[in-house]
């Protein structure tokens, strides 16, 4: 017989309040055109992408996370002592150590809460969600504080011309708490490394010791590249559609719903044509409010489903109580999928 005295969590969890922050700078698709061959019409047709927002040098990854959290945190009516643990989705937060979540939940005032980052591609929020639920109904945590993070104007190739228009940087944040009904439903999530190398990082930053320098990638004007994110576009999209459509059935499946109890669809904001095939694909009724942030976030990796529910709650498009799919998807290649009712 086991010695050991058995958790004692809340029966479910579910998402108590949600933040968002995006950068003050507003960057056109003319920008863009300035070290591109391509035209705001094939952008916009491409992706659906008009205008995303890069961070300042103060807007850092800690910065941008502090505000969205501060947001989350007062739209859930408790208090950041009350956060347990903080868990941070992020890919460009260029330290290695000590995780950015340490300083997040420092200066938030937390009561010395647990803190840790993890990195799971534009998936992140969805594998953040799922462990602090997990924290939660085990009992480690009452309240987790889950950020997806980015700044991935740092990591972008302006001059390829396959992603340049693609990424955006912003922090969205939810708090996560007890309850006692299901409001976070099972979590469909897995991997596929075997495609690891459709998104990937250009360079591994070890290239960049002594020695190892000749080998680095050049610029237009000859100077070396810093590494960015690639992407093989047409290998993506296919996937995303046809594999991610799937799972997202899955997680609906799971959670014991159909399209028609859907009251709202939050997808990864990657591409807005991924958006549409999916809604096409998994046949959703007219009445699922789909979130399309992307058109004025563009692409922002594991901020972008926080993000997007954050302005569908704030512009009336959602409403609290509102049954969601979210779906994350990309580079690992990493997916999760849950259904969730809105804060």
């Amino acid at each position: 017989m086991s010695k050991i005295r058995p958790s004692k969590g809340a029966p479910y969890a579910r998402i108590m309040g949600v933040g968002g922050y995006r950068p003050t700078r507003v960057v056109p698709n003319e920008v863009i055109l300035e070290t591109i061959d391509s035209s705001d019409e094939w952008i916009r047709s491409r992706s659906g992408i008009e205008t995303r927002h890069w961070a300042s040098d103060e807007e850092t990854v800690a910065a941008m996370s502090i505000e969205a959290s501060g947001k989350a945190i007062a739209d859930s009516g408790i208090t950041a002592e009350q956060i347990g643990a903080v868990v941070v989705s992020t890919v460009s937060h260029f330290s290695q150590t000590p995780a950015v979540a340490t300083e997040i939940a420092d200066k938030l005032g937390t009561n010395k809460a647990a803190a840790f980052d993890i990195s799971a591609g534009c998936a992140g929020f969805g594998y953040g969600l799922t462990l602090a639920k997990g924290m939660v109904v085990e009992g480690s945590a009452e309240y987790v504080l889950v950020i997806g993070v980015e700044r991935l104007s740092d990591l972008t190739d302006l001059e390829d011309r396959a992603t340049a228009f693609l990424f955006g940087d912003g922090a969205g944040a939810v708090v996560v708490g007890p309850s006692q009904e299901p409001h976070i439903g099972p979590t469909v999530w897995g991997s596929e490394g075997d495609k690891a190398d459709t998104i990937k990082q250009t360079v591994p930053w070890d290239r960049f010791r002594i020695g190892n320098v000749s080998e680095l990638p050049l610029d237009s004007k000859g100077d070396i590249k810093f590494p960015a994110i690639t992407q093989e576009g047409q290998a993506v999209f296919r996937w995303a559609v046809f594999e991610m459509a799937k799972v997202a059935k899955q997680a609906l499946d799971a959670a014991g719903i159909t399209p028609d109890d859907l009251d709202v669809f939050i997808p990864h904001q990657a591409n807005e044509r991924i958006i549409d095939s999916m809604v096409k694909t998994l046949k959703l009724p007219e009445h699922v409010t789909v979130a399309r942030d992307v058109r004025t976030t563009g692409n922002t990796s594991a901020a972008s489903i926080p993000l997007a529910m954050e302005r569908l709650l704030a512009t009336g498009e959602a409403k609290s109580g509102d049954t969601a799919l979210v779906i994350g998807f990309g580079a690992g290649l990493v997916y999760a999928a849950t259904v969730v009712t809105l804060p």
